[in-house]
């Protein structure tokens, strides 16, 4: 089976900060890691692998210090990795990005699985994954949580996916893609013999020359329907703090008791 894994690299969310004139993100000296969701989408695609034989390439669009991420993920056991690095990609919205990595994926040539985690922790969109499915006219199965049955020969696969009102179990055509959510398997650790393969490898890196009948004037901040005018944080929650100074636990129980019945807490 030929399977693609598509992640992001995405900020430390207990790193994240804003500038306040600006209101875009720091980025300058964040660390940055894998999407969480994302390692998922790579953990299921292994296992895939393991199961049915093929490869796992993943694919992820984003500045050159995404090829951190790339390498994280060969260590984790992916064959095959490419970065899509261009200007042209900079200030890509859901849309554009969708679109660019379409077009990375068709020029791989031919897939049964595509993998993505059901959202990125910085944007919280959950659109790229369907949008990429759009793009190639495959279907599109997301919040998947489990895979019942997936039969190479017969071109069918069944999931169940985690929605709020419950579970639904589905059954599509391949290719297909599906978006994953955490429940559906526990992310492997990289491999010493894994993070030495990945050190070794030279990952590609493609521009927007690179790919075949992508219209550039589609890509990056141009090619982008919706824009961001503003980011800003939440204002910082206000409040003070009562010391109960009593000489023991009952007396100090009985004061906040007291306290708590005097603002109608309880």
């Amino acid at each position: 089976m030929n399977i693609i894994v598509c992640i992001k690299q995405v900020p430390d969310t207990t790193e994240v900060k804003i500038n306040p004139e600006t209101g875009t993100l720091i980025r300058e000296g964040v660390p940055s890691i894998i999407n969480p969701f994302d390692t998922y989408a790579i953990e299921e695609g292994l296992c895939l692998k393991e199961q049915f034989g093929g490869k796992v390439t993943v694919i992820s669009m984003g500045p050159p210090q995404a090829m951190e991420a790339l390498k994280e993920a060969v260590a984790m056991g992916a064959d095959e990795a490419i970065l899509l690095s261009d200007r042209a990609f900079a200030g890509s919205d859901t849309w554009a990005t969708a679109y660019t990595l379409s077009h990375a994926i068709k020029k791989l040539g031919e897939f049964d699985i595509i993998l993505c985690g059901k959202q990125a922790i910085d944007g919280d969109t959950g659109q790229v994954g369907p949008g990429i499915a759009r793009q190639l006219d495959i279907s599109q199965l997301t919040y998947v949580f489990k895979i019942r049955k997936l039969d190479p020969e017969a071109r069918t696969v069944v999931v169940e996916r985690l929605l709020e009102e419950g579970r639904e179990v589905v059954e599509t055509f391949l290719p297909a893609l599906l978006t994953v959510v955490k429940d559906i398997n526990q992310p492997r650790y990289p491999t010493f013999m894994g993070i030495r393969r990945a050190t070794r490898m030279q990952i590609p890196v493609w521009t927007v020359a690179d790919l075949p009948g992508a219209d550039p004037d589609r890509c990056g901040l141009n090619g982008s329907p919706t824009q961001v005018v503003r980011v800003f944080g939440p204002p910082r929650r206000e409040g003070t703090v009562d010391l109960i100074e009593a000489d023991s636990m009952d007396d100090a129980a009985g004061i906040l008791a007291d306290k708590l019945l005097a603002e109608k807490v309880i």
